[in-house]
């Protein structure tokens, strides 16, 4: 369980676009899913899980309540796997299916392949969360909060949700951001 943590997009960078297959049937598509199909009107939080991870498994509860105390408020969510599949099989798309339906995810999940969504997103770990505005100019990306496995500290999700409001509230996040930060994408290459 080696530690790392996200690289800190710039904030501003306009939201990279997608066409990955949603494996939650909780959230059912006959088709892929891009950036648009998932946006929220007054934002969008693009997640980068994995169905393994400890710090993924620590905050997962504390995700299903962020997702179903904004999805109706005009914030779009979606979760995105890029792991390695064949060298972590416990992250292939079939078990991110009963992963989805287990943890209760009322958001799409996504499998990125060949990885190039997360190499467009810059992400490095996971979790890894990306807040968009309505623009989809990235508003903030770092922590849910400052818990971790064993830290003692409650997983709030405070640092996010503080960030979300402010979007509603059509203000700006600080520019201050903590990183995130949990086990490294498992990474083909």
């Amino acid at each position: 369980m080696a530690f790392t943590a996200s690289k800190m997009l710039a904030l501003g960078t306009v939201a990279p676009d997608f066409d990955l297959p949603n494996l939650n049937s909780a959230t059912p598509s006959d088709k892929t899913i891009c950036f648009s199909d998932i946006a929220g009107a007054q934002g969008t939080l693009v997640m980068f899980l994995c169905n393994h991870c400890p710090y993924v498994i620590h905050v997962n509860a504390a995700i299903v309540q962020l997702a179903k105390d904004y999805l109706g408020r005009g914030i779009g969510f979606v979760g995105i796997s890029s792991n390695d599949a064949v060298k972590y099989p416990q992250d292939a798309p079939d078990k991110m299916t009963l992963h989805a339906q287990e943890v209760g995810y009322p958001f799409p999940y996504l499998y990125d392949e060949n990885q190039q969504v997360a190499l467009d997103y810059d992400a490095a770990c996971t979790p890894d969360f990306y807040l968009f505005d309505a623009k989809r100019r990235l508003a903030y990306r770092g922590r849910l909060d400052a818990s971790r496995p064993n830290s003692g500290l409650p997983v709030t999700g405070a640092d996010l949700r503080k960030a979300i409001d402010q979007i509603l509230l059509g203000e700006t996040p600080p520019e201050r951001q903590y990183p995130s930060g949990g086990c490294n994408i498992k990474w083909k290459i």
